[in-house]
């Protein structure tokens, strides 16, 4: 079995039992699950963040967690040598809510988790791909893992991810309710 297929198997067991009234995602998983989600660079918590938003928001597609989990993987392997960082951002390290980049509203945040997500850092209690991050990349017509594609190519250039957004360059738009 290949990795896209065993994450989407996952992702098809864990909505069942979060559909079956399970909300304890901390039980979702058996030892050779959390092999395999470390081997991946996702965190339990982040898979069971995109199963909840499908379930109860119809948002994102389990094929964007599939993609959105690609990129990280590829990060992981390709940059970070499949060795994860130790670092965990939380809220208080994110821009706020109404920061501006290029005179575009929440970019620095989602910038800010974008990168993040790329490195496995992001607290448990934060999700990239959350609805406010949706609404926004929705709003520029990228896709989510067009976005971190991009931001990974980017690297610490702000202008490239500013101008992506200003061109609303990026991919296919993804069509889901806020």
């Amino acid at each position: 079995m290949t990795w896209n297929e065993q994450f989407m198997k996952l992702f098809d067991r864990c909505v069942e039992r979060y559909r079956s009234g399970d909300a304890d995602f901390a039980h979702y998983y058996d030892g050779d699950d959390l092999r395999f989600l470390k081997e991946i660079g996702c965190k339990p918590r982040e898979l069971f963040d995109f199963v909840e938003d499908y379930v109860d928001e119809q948002a994102p597609a389990p094929s964007t967690a599939l993609l959105v989990a690609g990129v990280r993987r590829d990060y992981l392997n390709v940059i970070q040598n499949g060795i994860s960082s130790k670092i965990e951002i939380t809220r208080d390290d994110l821009p706020t809510f109404g920061d501006t980049l290029g005179n575009i509203a929440y970019l620095p945040r989602i910038l800010a988790k974008a990168r993040a997500k790329l490195r496995g850092e992001l607290d448990p209690d934060l999700m990239y791909c959350c609805g406010g991050d949706r609404k926004f990349l929705r709003e520029h017509s990228i896709h989510p893992a067009d976005f971190l594609r991009n931001v990974w190519a980017a690297g610490d250039n702000d202008d490239k991810v500013i101008n992506l957004v200003r061109n609303n360059a990026g991919g296919s738009q993804e069509s889901a309710p806020d």
